[in-house]
């Protein structure tokens, strides 16, 4: 049975590879899930996976590069993610089905690749202005999910979305297709001096249906970013 840090994906934004070690030792306890993205990857190369695996062997490891190219492309490089021992991994729901296929394909059966589906710093007016007709711009929970059933079509294991689609995806995907929800602050949204449009407090994505939180500035800027995190760690207990 998963516990509350099973929960917890927390991603190391950091610009350096002795902030982000630093990180880990300290949140190994609480954290079920160390994330990767573009800054700490191309600031300290593949070497950053097998540091942190070094320092917290029992922790799970998510590399969020959001692949996004020609379906050979992808391909490739989702082999080399896989012979990084890595646990979870991201391809963008782009245009093309094929190109999700091939990122299943290149990970094999070792790494669950996630699409992304609309990110959560995305409204209405963004997608509008991106090209997307106003009906649809306008509806991003059907959007979520029609890009939640093309990943899910193509073998993914589960995507990227909001806390406010996570509840339809589940209904739509079924409980075993996973969704992984970014946007989750402890606070309202009106008090984030950040990006964040969709979000949700941690035991309200929990009750609608998420199976992991990305949670990184409410735990990362705090004066005590362990005692952050063992707070959000009851919020989510409390919700299970």
């Amino acid at each position: 049975m998963k516990q509350p840090k099973d929960y917890l994906i927390f991603p190391l934004d950091v610009p350096s590879m002795q902030e982000a070690l630093a990180l880990v030792k300290t949140l190994a306890p609480v954290a079920g899930t160390f994330k990767v993205g573009l800054e700490l990857f191309i600031k300290c190369g593949p070497q950053i996976i097998g540091r942190i695996k070094a320092q917290a062997p029992e922790c799970n490891i998510f590399l969020d590069l959001k692949l996004h190219d020609i379906p050979a492309t992808v391909k490739r490089a989702m082999r080399q993610v896989a012979a990084l021992g890595i646990g979870m991994a991201t391809v963008h729901c782009g245009e093309s089905k094929r190109m999700l296929e091939a990122a299943v394909e290149g990970a094999g059966n070792t790494v669950k690749v996630l699409g992304v589906t609309v990110l959560t710093s995305i409204g209405e007016n963004d997608l509008f202005e991106a090209g997307y007709e106003r009906d649809l711009a306008g509806n991003l929970p059907e959007l979520v999910l029609k890009k939640a059933r093309l990943a899910g079509q193509s073998g993914c294991a589960g995507v990227i979305c909001s806390p406010l689609e996570a509840g339809a995806i589940k209904q739509h995907l079924g409980r075993d297709f996973l969704a992984v929800t970014p946007g989750v602050r402890p606070q309202k949204k009106d008090a984030l001096p950040d990006d964040q449009v969709r979000v949700s407090t941690p035991g309200g994505a929990i009750k609608n249906g998420a199976d992991y939180l990305v949670i990184g500035r409410p735990i990362r800027d705090a004066g005590d970013p362990l005692g952050a995190a063992e707070a959000i760690l009851a919020d989510i207990e409390q919700a299970l």
